[in-house]
């Protein structure tokens, strides 16, 4: 009889303590995310590189790897299967062998979040969820309102007032009851939870169930592909709640258990704004959690999370990978968002010029050498971030 699924139970990220696979969580008994375990060895005998090539591009393609029963139709919006860019002129301007941009603004919803949120959503129907709620600076709150009104779920999202327009009405035109909270993304995420509690719609905050990281590991599952089964020296990624920083490690651990790939592990940056830059300071600490950064504030909306619940794993995959932490400045990071489009193309969010900026830094430092072959991610569409565009224009 042919296996419908792969997965083996649940752990929690922080304790280890195992859990049922068979109904849908949120954090372990600790508080903690939980983490998603697959029986390797068994996909190892079934899931070929070859297989991949007869099977449509995205993110559905990698389906031993992901959690959904393989009997069970996903909704899907065409996510995944995004470009990764060469950007030479960008390479030979800051000093390093190689520089490529994984550009995800051209998923579903202009955003990475499509990722996460295809694969939660998946798994929520499949548990049968009706009515399904998150806290969002933004793309989040985009994605889950496109993927649940796909699906048949009613979509609750929770955003601070000063949200971007296009954000707000992303979710609105889907169908989405959007919340308006005074504050930050903390703010939100305790007003989701509580109208979670009380009505009993099923919370899909960052970290807070195991799925939306499962999605964001297909990042790296695809990067690793496009390298030619090999990965990067150096990987900078915009952190505000850190999903994809996860989950790319992830991938990385379970495509060396598959035998694709070889021990050899990226130096990942994880890059913040310097007025909300939690994991800098714990990072340059020594810290194995972070405390709040108070009086948050950025341009960049993704990157405003005062306090991630998975701090503590970025934290270690930092220290385990040799990799480090960087706080950039909204004026420095616009300005790369602008010289990011204008020499590759790439619509790019503030949060990816932030990347670029970082490379700057870390490069004028000499942390990132010249010999470095460096990826960073492009996490969404700068579309969706024209006041913070005009805004510094203005005051420019």
């Amino acid at each position: 009889m042919k296996r419908q699924s792969f997965v083996t139970n649940l752990t929690c990220w922080k304790t280890g303590k195992s859990y049922e696979p068979d109904r849908l969580l949120n954090l372990s008994d600790a508080g903690k995310p939980l983490r998603v375990e697959y029986d390797l060895s068994a996909i190892r005998d079934v899931f070929t590189r070859q297989m991949l090539d007869e099977r449509p591009a995205g993110l559905w393609a990698w389906r031993e790897l992901l959690p959904l029963p393989l009997d069970c139709e996903p909704t899907t919006l065409g996510e995944g299967a995004t470009p990764l860019l060469g950007a030479d002129n960008l390479a030979k301007e800051i000093g390093v062998r190689k520089l490529w941009v994984k550009d995800e603004a051209v998923n579903p919803t202009g955003s990475f979040k499509a990722r996460g949120m295809a694969a939660a959503i998946a798994m929520a129907a499949h548990f049968g969820v009706t009515e399904a709620a998150v806290p969002s600076a933004g793309n989040a709150g985009g994605a889950l309102s496109a993927y649940a009104a796909a699906a048949g779920i009613k979509a609750h999202v929770f955003m601070p007032r000063d949200v971007p327009a296009a954000n707000r009405l992303e979710c609105e035109l889907a169908g989405a009851q959007v919340t308006l909270v005074d504050g930050l993304i903390t703010d939100c995420g305790a007003a989701a939870k509580k109208a979670c509690d009380e009505h009993g719609w099923f919370d899909v905050s960052t970290l807070k169930e195991p799925y939306r990281v499962e999605g964001k590991k297909t990042m790296g599952l695809e990067l690793a592909r496009q390298l030619g089964w090999r990965v990067p020296d150096v990987i900078l990624y915009p952190t505000g709640g850190g999903t994809g920083l996860v989950g790319m490690d992830k991938a990385f651990d379970e495509l060396e258990a598959l035998g694709w790939i070889d021990s050899k592990r990226p130096r990942f940056v994880s890059v913040q704004a310097e007025h909300c830059c939690p994991i800098v300071t714990a990072h340059r600490a020594g810290a194995a959690e972070c405390a709040a950064h108070e009086n948050a504030r950025t341009c960049a909306a993704g990157l405003r999370v005062p306090k991630a619940i998975g701090d503590f794993i970025m934290l270690e995959i930092l220290k385990r990978t040799d990799g480090t932490a960087v706080a950039v400045a909204d004026a420095n990071m616009i300005a790369d968002a602008r010289a990011l489009g204008a020499r590759t193309g790439v619509c790019a969010c503030p949060e990816g010029g932030a990347c670029l900026a970082a490379l700057r830094e870390l490069r004028s430092s000499g942390w990132a050498r010249p010999d470095d072959e460096v990826v960073l991610f492009n996490t969404g569409s700068g579309l969706k971030y024209a006041e913070a565009f005009a805004s510094y224009a203005t005051s420019a």
